[in-house]
């Protein structure tokens, strides 16, 4: 796995390259416009610095902006023991020195993401649509392929290059939008010397405008380059970690069939699921993903194995290619994993229950407090209840509500 994880930082780290070029060269062309040629430094230095204090806070909370930003919360065994316990076995089977925190997200649309800065500190977020969706198999599939990311090392340098092409947002819309409503307004912060020189200020001014409004398609193109790249090594580790790529391919299947927006994902956030959360065309070039349909082609070519031979063997048949998405010295050293079969879980199996738990858990997450009655029946009382004792529906017996109702 090192051989992948060192080669997997080259290629990330000659696109990061490229993302930093592109704001540097934005700062370039919007500091001559606004001080002058002479001036042009420091719009570099400004875009930098930016950047610099955008990574220190990625570093350090970058994890918690994301979960944050996704309106996610965090949950414990007791919330949810199915989706712990897959983790786990995932987390064993990936082989990671701690369980990643688990997180769910209070959406619809099913979908799956990882982050954290190392895999000692890491976290998957999935949303409750995701959870009613899919059985046992199938999530296996989506959390072994988060784990992926968190293995491979991937969501260090997500986190970085989305903030990155943060700060080229940031800087794009600032300048662009003042450009428009301020009417050339800063014209009073240039100096003396730079009035004079009509011509060339001209000349920044016509490129800042026009990097401005194409640097974050550019910097938007290298980074969905990452995450391409990204999703099919973490396909491959999935199917390696659960042994059954049948699992991925059919949860892939059923979210490539999913109409719910996901409200709480953005430009920057996209690229951390496991689809892509706000494209649905299949092959549009635009997206963070590679298409589904052709995800779920190479899982369901790996007929004699799970490894990552297999893979890349299935990944060349179906792409057409000889490119190589996993080192040489990897495969060399690949042993063959047998595929296991099915857990035998239908796909409707617990339906009901899984729809009742997950009630209970959004319950939870709205500050609802549950009191158990020796009859049998969990009294849901909700946050606006006023009174401090309730009375049981089915026995009528009267219980004392705590004086501080629970919360996630």
């Amino acid at each position: 796995m090192w051989e992948i994880i060192r080669a997997n930082k080259r290629k990330s780290l000659a696109l990061f390259i490229g993302m930093g070029t592109v704001l540097l060269l934005l700062g370039y062309l919007i500091g001559g416009y606004i001080f002058g040629q002479e001036g042009a430094p420091l719009g570099v230095i400004g875009a930098a610095g930016l950047w610099l204090i955008l990574s220190v806070i990625s570093y350090f909370s970058g994890s918690k902006i994301i979960l944050g930003i996704s309106k996610a919360k965090k949950i414990s065994k007791e919330d949810h023991p199915r989706l712990f316990n897959v983790v786990e076995e995932m987390t064993i089977a990936a082989g990671l020195p701690e369980m990643p925190d688990i997180y769910i997200i209070n959406e619809p649309a099913p979908n799956a993401f990882a982050t954290g800065i190392k895999p000692e500190n890491s976290a998957v977020a999935v949303t409750t649509g995701l959870l009613a969706m899919l059985n046992r198999d199938e999530l296996q599939g989506v959390i072994a392929h988060e784990l992926g990311h968190i293995k491979n090392r991937d969501v260090l340098l997500m986190t970085f290059a989305g903030v990155m092409l943060g700060s080229i947002i940031m800087i794009s819309d600032i300048f662009v939008r003042g450009m428009f409503y301020s009417g050339h307004s800063t014209d009073r912060y240039r100096n003396r010397s730079s009035r004079e020189n009509n011509p060339a200020q001209a000349v920044f001014l016509i490129l800042a405008i026009l990097f401005a409004v194409l640097s974050p398609v550019l910097a938007q193109i290298l980074y969905f380059a990452i995450s391409r790249k990204r999703e099919y090594l973490a396909d491959a580790s999935a199917a390696r970690f659960t042994r059954y790529p049948e699992g991925l391919a059919s949860a892939l299947e059923k979210l490539a069939n999913n109409t719910y927006p996901l409200r709480t994902a953005n430009r920057v956030t996209a690229a951390f699921y496991i689809v892509n959360p706000l494209h649905n065309k299949i092959n549009d070039l635009t997206s963070t993903h590679p298409p589904i349909q052709e995800r779920i082609r190479i899982l369901r070519s790996m007929m004699h194995g799970a490894g990552f031979a297999e893979y890349q063997k299935a990944f060349n048949k179906i792409k057409r290619t000889k490119k190589r998405i996993i080192p040489n010295s990897v495969l060399s050293k690949d042993k063959n994993v047998s595929l296991k079969t099915q857990t035998g879980e239908h796909p409707t199996a617990g339906k009901m229950k899984v729809k009742r738990n997950l009630g209970d858990l959004m319950m939870t997450f709205n500050n609802y407090v549950f009191v158990p009655c020796a009859c049998g029946l969990k009294i849901k009382v909700p946050p606006t209840y006023k009174n401090n004792r309730v009375k049981c529906p089915k026995c009528g017996r009267i219980h004392t509500l705590p004086d501080k109702r629970g919360k996630l």
